[in-house]
């Protein structure tokens, strides 16, 4: 396991490094936040050849509906927590090879679709404690655009710099591994004894 501090835009060469267990701390202009509606938006943009209003390549794409305000006309984070990233699995994977983000963020981990396009691109997947809404804010600093407003506030495409955020835990790599497809297969290696010792079977 190691720590790297990466600053967007980050390389394929970058991301390819990064394996399941690191610990990544992020910081710069390159980092979105991107749910459902904002996904499939893109990629509708992508096919009617029509750009989204940010550079997706070497970014960093948050599953998250923050929770913002505004102070002298200028919005501010106030909480972040991650959004369950299964949700997401529909558009990932064509969401990676149209785009190539380096990172994406979330919580539960995703599918098989996803771990491939991770493979195929180069990019990795990164868990975020949830419940830790405060915590992500603070290395939010700046909101420097809210895109798509039409969308709402959860849903919407916020354009943010930032400082040190994380700690964020690699649990999809670009080299096939998945933290957890191997958390269920340990589950279900342990659920089998213990069927077995009390007499169920599954």
């Amino acid at each position: 396991m190691a720590e790297y501090h990466l600053t967007t835009p980050i390389s394929e060469e970058e991301a390819r490094r990064l394996r399941v267990g690191d610990i990544v701390y992020v910081s710069g202009e390159h980092v979105y936040t991107a749910r459902d509606e904002a996904h499939q938006r893109a990629l509708e943009l992508y096919e009617k050849g029509e750009k989204p209003p940010v550079e997706f390549e070497g970014s960093v794409v948050y599953h998250v509906g923050p929770v913002a305000r505004q102070i002298d006309g200028k919005w501010q984070i106030v909480s972040a927590g991650p959004t369950t990233s299964i949700r997401m699995e529909l558009f990932e994977a064509e969401f990676l090879r149209k785009y190539k983000p380096r990172i994406i963020i979330g919580k539960g981990g995703m599918g098989p679709k996803t771990l491939e396009a991770l493979k195929e691109v180069g990019a990795v997947y990164c868990s975020f404690t949830g419940g830790c809404g405060a915590l992500a804010a603070r290395g939010l600093k700046e909101v420097r655009a809210y895109e798509w407003r039409d969308l709402g506030m959860p849903e919407a495409l916020w354009v943010i710099t930032a400082e040190n955020f994380g700690p964020l835990l690699v649990t999809m790599d670009s080299h096939g591994n998945s933290l957890h497809d191997e958390m269920d297969r340990k589950v279900a290696s342990v659920r089998s004894e213990v069927y077995a010792k009390i007499g169920i079977s599954e």
